[in-house]
């Protein structure tokens, strides 16, 4: 591969600067905001949504894209992965620009996909995931998952201290606070800095775990990895481009360390669901009563749906594609681990960690690593500081792949037929009524 001559290095740097600036003037999700009353109007009166956007300029944004490609100069792949930004940012502006039409649909799927659109297998689609965990989780007694002093109970003073000290183990002072409210309507809201704990809400030692590897050591280290990357500050800014992998390298961390719960699995997956229901016209009443029917939740019902919905158009057919990112990126990133393994390329994991990325992003930043041009990760997970369980684990995972599990199925559903249950058998089941809702209440931009 041809270097990166010094020249191209300088241009790099600046493209990478003024990109940087652009991404920092397009504050997505808050752009997509809704007015609280109309959630007290729909769920007490049935009056549909009606979102009003406020007017945002990406007119310096632009001029920062624009100054940006005039630096891009070349092949290389570290001025291909500059351009792919470009044209992300220049999407990320349309977006913004066409909230409340049809249009608005177009880009973001351009952003963050559809459910039907295939992987790079060609046959392998997010919707299917989705189908695929919701069938398998349906009819779960969820309740008899976890024995009675499995998990220790906490309420919020107690979470908050505990999560605080995980938290301080690993990052110092640089870590996300965590802070106990009563203005949070989640049970924990997250951001890259700080963690805000519902003061009347009970928690359990599971969503220390699930918040930990979740928001800490993915979303706040990537960031922090990121902000010290001077030459290409743009590592540091999450953006559309990045969303998909910080998502699925998140949930991916749940999987990896034991923190996934499955409700919560089920929950992403039914979002996707829905995703393609608004996509295929179903209106917000339609989408909001199947989550309605599933969870029996009307608030939550309302977010979820308010989530899909949100800068598209209430009547459907152009819904806002976002949620789909966390299944998504799962298999993304699952399969570009499991491949790397496969490869014998271990050492490009730890490229996910210089800042916020995309997958296609990794050639580019593994050739600035090699040439000292971008800094190594300060913080990372301790399943990516010490590979050696999770490359025994792909290289295992990848032979399963190849065992045809309709066979085994066959003989177990005959075998086991007659079996009764035996749920009690090791012990009472834990009262689960404090870990009922999804812990996580955090999105990356």
């Amino acid at each position: 591969m041809t270097a990166l001559s010094e020249t191209q290095f300088e241009a790099a740097k600046l493209a990478a600067k003024a990109l940087d600036r652009a991404a920092g003037d397009m504050r997505v999700l808050t752009s997509l905001e809704w007015d609280g009353d109309m959630r007290r109007r729909f769920l007490g009166q049935g009056i549909m949504p009606d979102p009003q956007y406020a007017e945002i300029d990406t007119s310096s944004a632009r001029e920062a894209i624009d100054y940006a490609k005039q630096q891009i100069d070349g092949d290389h792949v570290v001025m291909q992965w500059l351009g792919r930004l470009c044209s992300t940012l220049e999407t990320t502006a349309n977006l913004i620009e066409t909230r409340g039409t049809p249009e608005f649909f177009d880009h973001s799927a351009q952003l963050y996909g559809r459910p039907t659109r295939f992987m790079l297998d060609k046959k392998t689609r997010v919707l299917d995931l989705a189908h695929h965990m919701d069938a398998t989780l349906d009819g779960i007694d969820f309740d008899h998952l976890v024995l009675e002093g499995a998990q220790d109970e906490l309420d919020a003073d107690a979470f908050a201290l505990a999560l605080g000290g995980r938290i301080s183990d690993y990052f110092g002072e640089d870590g996300p606070e965590v802070i106990v409210s009563e203005e949070v309507s989640a049970k924990a809201a997250a951001t890259s800095s700080r963690i805000r704990v519902r003061a009347d809400a009970g928690f359990t030692s599971r969503d220390i775990e699930q918040l930990l590897h979740h928001e800490a050591l993915i979303h706040s280290a990537t960031g922090l990895n990121g902000k010290q990357q001077d030459n290409f500050p743009i590592l540091g800014r999450g953006h559309p481009g990045t969303t998909e992998i910080q998502e699925g390298l998140a949930v991916f961390a749940e999987i990896i360390t034991g923190s996934m719960d499955p409700r919560r699995f089920r929950r992403l997956s039914r979002r996707v669901i829905a995703i393609q229901m608004a996509i295929d016209g179903a209106d917000f009443k339609e989408v909001f009563d199947y989550f309605d029917d599933q969870i029996d939740d009307r608030e939550q019902a309302y977010e979820n749906a308010r989530r899909i919905f949100r800068g598209g158009v209430i009547s459907g057919g152009a819904p806002f594609t976002k949620d789909m990112v966390y299944l998504n990126g799962l298999l993304r990133v699952h399969n570009f681990i499991r491949t790397a393994v496969k490869l014998r390329r271990s050492d490009l994991i730890r490229v996910l960690f210089v800042g916020k990325l995309d997958i296609e992003d990794i050639p580019a930043l593994a050739q600035l690593a090699s040439k000292g041009r971008i800094q190594p990760p300060k913080f990372m997970p301790p399943w990516a500081s010490d590979l050696r369980f999770l490359v025994s684990y792909m290289a295992y995972s990848a032979f399963l792949n190849q065992v045809k599990m309709p066979g085994f199925q066959t003989y177990y559903e005959q075998e086991l037929n007659e079996v009764p249950s035996v749920w009690g058998f090791a012990g009472r089941s834990a009262d689960s009524a404090a870990s009922g809702r999804d812990i996580l209440d955090f999105e990356a931009t």
